[in-house]
Formats: structure tokens, C-alpha cells, sequence
């Protein structure tokens, strides 16, 4: 390789980098805080650890739909600054906060109250698992208002390449969470089976109290970044202050090229929320219990990548901005081998020590040791369909990212639908139906290969490059893709 190509990958790799480890910090930090939460509910028992997950993933689905346009953000302020428009940058801002807000009135809190509770009655679980999942999740949707806001402003902070004030309110937000939940799980309590003591005074809320100390962190993560948003620094740069006003038209330019992201996203969310809770729980809680502890690990595998993609995001939209496709394509391989990198290796630990991470989840004080061994044998062999697709989620994940970068989100929708439906949904029920003796594995396999074949059409999509012929819009410079 010539040295100029090797010093050009070298400096790509570092601009990557420069902008991607805030981002992959902020997944990671914001991911290790889920993984000690699970650890601290599963002390509580398998029931719990399930209702939990359950509770927390129907909660993320619908917000996932909501987030899918709000993660426009990102591509429009990129686009902007690339084109040196830097006066429109914060009307996206401001429009992800004005359709967060009036979303989390108009779908949110009357999907936690009213849907909610009909849904997980409908899916035959026992009552008190259904008592359980919904003191987690509703207490999620009434806090959902600082989710869509915070995601408003980080990918406002993403966009303008200032990842680390994401960063900084993500650990924040994150510590202080750790601390209430041991207080308002356990309470004066505490953990007598681990020598820990109590917080005197304060009544164990179990599951419930994880719940309101995820809320209360998620809105540290949130005033954070709103708090320099409004600094005088950005006012001055970006206009911050003087375009609060609704603005009609930025929003509907994020519904307008948002929407397919906002399907894409949310509909998988869907399909997976439909296969942990509904072809998992077929099984029983000893089965949702494993499959929660291999997601929690393979949230710290795949969390990190979507820093990449995020970082990706930008980096594409700002070349793409400014005129230069080849060098967006460079961005996006460089984080490809690098995020393929981490979660390969990701999936090596997963293989080799499998058993040890599922045991993890298993607390000999209140799950005895029949049980205790069944969750180990049953998360073991999930980890191992986890191993496999790892290094092939990463590919899906930051060309992803790549394709939203440069306004190309139809495509990627329709075919994440069509391919969740079938592999994830279809084939997780064809193995339920008709390969019961895999038990709750069956599903997994099906999962397994819609990983797989999403990540190679995601690369095939952006490698074929349609999106570069596409002209420019006349709002910040996003490409109308389809």
C-alpha cells in the first residue's frame, strides 16, 4: 500500500475516532449502568429480572418510533454545517424538542396507561409478573419526556462534533442512578447475602425503585446538555436561543426524511420486543431470565458500535454537505473495521466463557440450585448464537448509521421490515411451532440469521451508492432518498 494511503487511513482513522470515543463512552457508560441494574434486580430473583426486561423493552419500543425521527437531528445539523448553513443548525434542535414533547403526550403516556397494561394481560403472563413489569414500565413512560428531549439535544451535540458534553451528562446521569438504585431497590434492607448494608429509612421498592432511579438519571442526562445548549457560547455560534419558536417546517422536514428511520427502528424494536417476550416467554421465566442475561452482554457488545454509527452519522452527513462522497465512503469503512474489530472480539469472550457470564445473573441466596443451573444451561447456549453474530450485527450497525448520514433511510426501512417480520418473527414462530425440542434456542437461531443477512444488505446498499447521485434538498442539504 502506498505510503499516502496508508498515512490517509491513518488520519481517517483518528478523525473517527476523535469524534466516535465520547459517543462510545456515552453508549458504554449508559449500557454498564443497564448491565448493573439487571445484576441488582436479578438479586431480587428470576421473576423480577424478567419483569424488568419485559417492562423496559415494550417501553423502548414505542419510543424507538419516536426516536427514529428524532435521530434525524443528527443528519440535518450535520448536513448544515457542512454546507456552512450554521444558522439553520439549531432550528433541528428545536424541532426534535418541540415533536419530543408533543409525542410523549399524544403516544406515549396513553400508550403506558391504557395499552400497557391490556398487552402484557394478553400475553398469558402470570399476575404477578404483569403487577411487576408494569411498576417498571410505566414509571419509564411518565419519565419518557426527558428520553426524547435528551436525544433531541445529544444528537444536536453529535452533529456539531461536541460528543463529550453527551459524555459527561451520560456519566452523570448514570452514577447518580447507580446510587438510588441500590437505595430504592433495596432499601434499609440492603444485600445480607453479599455483607452490604441497608440505607436507613428508606422502604425497598424492588423493581419499582429501578425504575424511578432510570428516570431520575435520564433526567440528569437531559438538563445537562440543555443547560450548554443554552450557553452563550453556542447562542452565538449556532443561534440556539433565538430559534425556539415551533417551526413547522423543520419539523416536517424530520417526519419528512425521519419517518422511514422512525419505521425502521421501531419496527424492529417491535419484532424483538414480540420475540423476548411472547416466543421466549413461551418457555417460562427461567428462559426470560437467561435470555435477559445474554442482552444485557450483548448490550455492551453492540452499544458501543452504535457509537460508531452515530459518529458515522455525522461524519458522512457533514462530507456529504460539503460535496465530497468519496470521503464519506472513507469514514464509513473506517468505522466499519473498527466497530467489526470490538464486537469480534466481543463474540470470542462470549464463546469461551458463556457460562461464567450467565452465572452472573444467578444468586444462590434466592434461587435455588436446580433453577440456578437451568438458567446457566439455557443462557449458555443463547450466548453461543450471540458469538456467532457478532462481528455481522457491527456491519449492519454502522452502515446504518452511514446510510442515515447521507439521507438514505427508505430503503434501509423497508427492507429491515421485510427481513424482521420474516427471520425474527416468522422464523422465531416456525421454531417454537415446529422445532420445540430447541426450546427457547429455536428463536435465537432465527435471530441469528436475520443479523446476518440485515448487515450484508446494509453494506450492499451503501457500497452500491445510490445516494450519491441524489441532489441536495434545499433544508440543510438532506438528500430526499428512496
Amino acid at each position: 500500500m502506498p505510503v499516502r494511503h496508508v498515512k490517509d487511513a491513518g488520519r481517517n482513522a483518528l478523525e473517527v475516532w476523535t469524534l466516535a470515543w465520547p459517543t462510545v463512552i456515552t453508549m458504554l457508560s449508559y449500557t454498564l449502568m443497564q448491565f448493573v441494574d439487571s445484576i441488582m434486580v436479578a438479586q431480587l430473583g428470576p421473576l423480577e429480572l424478567a419483569a424488568q426486561g419485559n417492562g423496559g423493552v415494550w417501553t423502548w419500543t414505542v419510543t424507538a418510533f419516536l426516536v427514529g425521527i428524532i435521530s434525524l437531528v443528527n443528519t440535518f445539523v450535520s448536513q448544515a454545517i457542512g454546507a456552512k448553513d450554521t444558522a439553520n443548525a439549531s432550528r433541528y434542535a428545536w424541532a426534535g424538542v418541540w415533536f419530543g414533547l408533543a409525542s410523549w403526550v399524544v403516544v406515549l403516556l396513553p400508550f403506558g396507561f391504557l395499552v400497557l397494561p391490556w398487552a402484557f394481560t394478553k400475553m398469558g403472563h402470570e399476575p404477578r409478573l404483569i403487577e411487576l413489569e408494569l411498576a417498571y414500565g410505566q414509571w419509564l413512560i411518565a419519565g419518557g419526556c426527558f428520553t426524547l428531549v435528551a436525544k433531541a439535544f445529544s444528537n444536536f451535540f453529535f452533529a456539531v462534533q461536541r460528543p463529550k458534553v453527551v459524555a459527561v451528562a451520560a456519566i452523570a446521569g448514570n452514577c447518580i442512578n447507580l446510587v438510588l438504585n441500590y437505595a430504592l431497590i433495596y432499601g434499609d434492607r440492603g444485600l445480607p447475602a453479599l455483607g452490604l448494608g441497608g440505607v436507613p429509612g428508606v422502604t425497598p421498592m424492588g423493581v419499582e425503585g429501578a425504575a424511578i432511579a432510570t428516570v431520575i438519571g435520564v433526567g440528569i442526562e437531559c438538563m445537562i446538555p440543555a443547560l450548554y445548549f443554552f450557553g452563550p457560547r453556542l447562542a452565538r455560534e449556532y443561534a440556539t436561543r433565538r430559534n425556539w419558536r415551533l417551526d413547522a417546517g423543520a419539523i416536517k422536514d424530520l417526519v419528512r426524511v425521519g419517518w422511514p428511520a422512525s419505521i425502521q427502528f421501531g419496527n424492529e424494536m417491535f419484532c424483538w420486543s414480540v420475540f423476548m417476550t411472547v416466543l421466549v416467554g413461551v418457555f417460562g421465566t427461567v428462559h426470560l431470565a437467561a435470555a435477559w442475561a445474554v442482552l444485557r452482554f450483548m448490550h455492551l457488545s453492540f452499544m458501543p458500535a452504535v457509537g460508531f454509527s452515530i459518529a458515522t452519522t455525522s461524519l458522512v452527513g457533514r462530507s456529504i454537505g460539503a460535496g465530497n462522497t468519496s470521503q464519506a465512503t472513507r469514514y464509513a469503512r473506517t468505522a466499519l473495521w473498527m466497530s467489526v474489530l470490538y464486537m469480534g472480539a466481543w463474540g470470542a469472550l462470549m464463546l469461551l466463557f458463556r457460562e461464567d457470564m450467565i452465572r452472573l445473573f444467578t444468586d444462590a441466596s434466592v434461587v435455588d440450585s436446580a433453577e440456578a443451573a437451568e438458567i446457566v444451561r439455557v443462557g449458555a447456549s443463547i450466548m453461543i448464537a450471540a458469538a456467532i453474530f457478532q462481528a455481522f450485527d457491527a456491519v449492519g450497525i454502522v452502515y446504518t448509521g452511514a446510510l442515515r448520514g447521507a439521507g438514505d433511510t427508505l430503503w434501509p426501512g423497508i427492507v429491515t421490515i421485510v427481513l424482521s417480520w420474516s427471520l425474527i418473527v416468522g422464523g422465531g414462530w416456525w421454531m417454537v411451532r415446529f422445532r420445540p425440542e430447541y426450546e427457547s434456542v429455536g428463536p435465537w437461531i432465527g435471530a441469528t440469521i436475520y443479523i446476518i443477512v440485515l448487515g450484508g444488505a446494509m453494506a450492499w446498499r451503501f457500497e452500491r451508492g445510490p445516494w450519491r447521485s441524489r441532489p441536495l434538498s434545499r433544508h440543510a442539504g438532506v438528500s430526499d432518498a428512496g
